[in-house]
């Protein structure tokens, strides 16, 4: 049995299996968080400037930040369902204002930040949620738990602008429908959740609130944390940014009436090669070093590099191989940051210093915002350039400390 379909296998009952509400309402989060992005395109041909656009796809980050750092503390307090229904429900109410979005910009502004909320939700605790629901049906092995809840939420967020490009492209009320189709998918979800399990009995949640006071980090601190992973974090999703936010605007007038199906390409491409070499990173991985680390930093320096040749040649197919690589980076970054996190956590602090993780690695959506803001002083060319040798000075760093301040084992 292949490891996708391992991860969705139901044991040997017959009935639905207890973790699916759980899943589809972290499918359906994750479909609302991606949805937007190949649309960039549209909304920029019905005449929002480039600042505007980018800015828009940034606001998703103001409200995914907060919600990563508080929305795990708030399910030790009150539960994994009671949370993960608020999310789905957010993730609902947020296609519902950008579907809004003819009407005014600041509805679109405001369904990103709520978007932004609920795919945080999503993230740090329906992700859990699915993880204790299959630990607790014991179906498989240790790790299937966290294997369904991250395969649930690349399907959302690799299906979701896949069919809401489809539908802008070719199908009528662009602008609305594949934000319709999304608010039945979550409304389908939040029925299924309304079904699931609490995983946290009561004494357990009487615990988790006692301890909510409990000591500070101290990871954050640790010379490794600040030398290898946080150079690296916020060029997971900066790498996503630049592959599927900047690029397609970049060469939308090489393209015609394709605009909206060439981004919708780049984005599933970019979003497919992260996640298929995500197996050969853990691969890579190596605890005595930061070699996985370095192996993404350096794919993202090559992707950047070129980003800014397709940027100054316009050409649609070097963005195409661009999205390629730097979803390539995007996949190897994102695993083996989050395995020197885990060798240098405590276990009493992983659940946090995760959410703090993807905090830092989403910074990374502003990048389209920064660079349009600056793109009246120097061309994408340049901009773009000047990101590959800040990444590059990064990467040195990382060398520098890669085999320095090891975690004691």
């Amino acid at each position: 049995m292949t490891a996708t379909a391992q991860a969705f296998a139901p044991g040997t009952t017959r009935t639905r299996p207890a973790w699916f509400p759980a899943a589809a309402a972290v499918f359906a989060c994750g479909w609302g968080g991606n949805q937007f992005t190949p649309l960039l395109v549209m909304y920029k041909d019905a005449g929002y400037s480039t600042f505007t656009v980018d800015a828009l796809l940034g606001a998703y980050v103001i409200g995914l930040v907060p919600g990563l750092l508080l929305s795990g503390r708030l399910s030790n307090r009150y539960g994994r369902r009671p949370v993960v229904l608020a999310g789905t429900a957010l993730s609902l109410a947020a296609s519902a204002l950008i579907a809004l979005g003819p009407l005014g910009v600041a509805w679109i502004a405001a369904g990103r930040f709520v978007t932004g909320v609920a795919v945080a939700v999503a993230m740090a605790v329906g992700s859990t949620w699915v993880k204790e629901l299959s630990d607790a049906g014991q179906d498989g092995a240790p790790d299937l738990g966290t294997r369904r809840a991250a395969l649930c939420l690349t399907l959302g967020l690799g299906i979701g602008p896949g069919a809401a490009g489809v539908l802008a492209q070719w199908a009528p009320w662009p602008m609305v429908l594949p934000f319709a189709v999304h608010i039945g998918l979550a409304g389908v979800a939040l029925v299924f959740a309304l079904r699931g399990r609490e995983t946290l009995d009561r004494q357990t949640l009487g615990q988790a609130t006692a301890q909510l006071p409990r000591t500070r980090l101290t990871t954050t601190r640790h010379p490794r944390f600040r030398r290898v992973i946080l150079p690296m974090a916020p060029w997971i999703f900066g790498s996503c940014g630049v592959a599927y936010a900047i690029m397609p605007q970049l060469v939308d007038d090489r393209l015609g009436s394709w605009s909206l199906a060439y981004s919708t390409l780049l984005t599933v491409c970019a979003v497919g090669a992260g996640v298929g070499i995500q197996p050969i990173a853990k691969r890579v991985d190596r605890a005595t070093s930061a070699r996985a680390v370095l192996t993404g930093m350096t794919v993202l320096c090559a992707g950047l590099a070129l980003s800014a040749v397709a940027a100054a040649l316009r050409s649609p197919w070097l963005a195409l191989a661009t999205a390629l690589v730097l979803g390539t980076a995007y996949g190897i970054a994102v695993v083996s940051g989050l395995l020197e996190l885990q060798r240098l956590a405590r276990p009493d602090e992983i659940a946090e210093l995760t959410g703090i993780y993807y905090a830092l690695a989403y910074i990374g959506f502003l990048l389209p915002s920064l660079l349009a803001a600056l793109s009246g002083v120097a061309g994408y060319p340049v901009l773009l350039g000047g990101l590959a040798v800040v990444a590059l000075a990064g990467t040195l760093v990382i060398a520098r400390h890669s085999r320095s301040h090891l975690p004691v084992t």
